[in-house]
């Protein structure tokens, strides 16, 4: 699975090839830049009946920081490599008791279509792409429970708020559908139907 480790590196490429890029770009607009790195925060929250299972099963939200690095193809295509820079931890809930716990951090990459022009006040964008998101430490009543990893469609919606040609703060939401099988000693026990939605907030510069 592709790692936040991963993610550091290609936006420390992007930023570092940046400047070469457009050295002879004179122009501060923010139509002239390609690159746009953006730290957040966001709230993680699978779907409220996620487990199958006997009762009311499923997981609690957890919170996250984030960092995206995009690429402009032109005014309004942009390809982004996204992540949580940490891992959202939820709690396992059954019949609203809590049971058990997991860690879970989300990667994805996705094109993007921008709305209007780069230097407009607000600047709606939707995306799509694919998202894998590495699960950890599971564990049900004190047993340790294995889940694969969820992956699939990532769909985004949001908006860029622009404070001034280089910087801007951003709002979304994601959607991603994948679920997750439950294995209890290498043998599928269940199946998780993640399909968790992801709220954040954040602040971004662009290059």
């Amino acid at each position: 699975m592709l790692s936040f480790r991963n993610l550091s590196l290609a936006i420390a490429a992007s930023l570092a090839f940046a400047p070469a890029a457009f050295a002879q770009d004179a122009s501060d607009s923010a139509a002239s830049k390609r690159f746009a790195v953006v730290g957040g925060y966001a709230h993680m929250k699978p779907k409220s009946d996620a487990i199958d299972a006997p009762g009311k099963s499923g997981f609690d939200g957890g919170g996250m920081p984030t960092l995206s690095g995009s690429w402009y193809v032109n005014d309004n295509f942009a390809v982004e490599l996204w992540g949580a820079v940490d891992k959202s931890k939820q709690r396992v809930r059954v019949n609203d008791a809590n049971v058990g716990g997991i860690e879970q951090q989300p990667i994805a990459l996705s094109g993007q279509y921008h709305f209007g022009t780069p230097g407009q006040a607000i600047r709606p964008y939707v995306g799509l792409g694919y998202f894998e998101s590495n699960i950890t430490d599971e564990s049900i009543n004190g047993q340790h429970v294995g889940m694969t990893t969820p992956k699939g469609a990532i769909a985004t919606a949001g908006a860029d708020f622009n404070i001034n040609e280089r910087w801007f703060t951003r709002a979304d939401a994601r959607y991603m559908k994948g679920d997750s099988d439950l294995k209890v000693g290498g043998t599928k026990v269940g199946e998780a139907q993640m399909d968790p939605w992801v709220v954040g907030v954040g602040i971004g510069a662009r290059f």
